[in-house]
């Protein structure tokens, strides 16, 4: 069978070939069919080790869609503050991170003690801003689990 390195100087497209190392040997298909197989390889391969590079509208973008599908919780973490919600006063979906910037006590009402911590991932970083913004802005308002984060 012939092999299909990983080139990453090259802009991949859904029907150029790749083979990449799997448990069982070396396994290789069109970029296409390894967005399905292995949607978060791929994306961790292309955002964070920046070793594939892939033609946006052809495959980044269908990687995207895959990610949100296949996997809702990964897709959430990568996501973070750019996921699209729905929140309470816009008549369409937003940007997690505009309640986040512009009513940080609103969004902490609607994400801490409205139960949506399963909607939008915040990182520690992002989680302790909110908090100390909150705590500023109205002290009753904060939990004390919260309060703890920032000590």
């Amino acid at each position: 069978m012939d092999r299909y390195p990983l080139d990453s100087t090259k802009t991949y497209y859904s029907t150029d070939l790749l083979t990449l190392e799997e448990e069982g040997g070396e396994k290789t298909m069109t970029l296409g069919e390894w967005i399905n197989y292995d949607p978060v390889r791929l994306h961790r391969m292309h955002v964070r080790e920046k070793s594939i590079v892939l033609d946006n509208f052809e495959l980044f973008l269908p990687l995207m869609s895959k990610l949100r599908r296949k996997d809702p919780d990964y897709y959430k973490k990568i996501m973070g503050l750019q996921l699209i919600i729905d929140y309470p006063g816009y008549s369409t979906g937003i940007e997690a991170r505009i309640p986040f910037s512009t009513d940080p006590v609103g969004f902490y009402k609607w994400w801490r003690k409205g139960k949506h911590e399963d909607k939008v991932y915040l990182s520690l970083g992002n989680q302790v801003r909110l908090f100390q913004k909150v705590a500023m802005m109205d002290p009753r308002m904060i939990l004390k689990k919260d309060l703890e984060i920032l000590k």
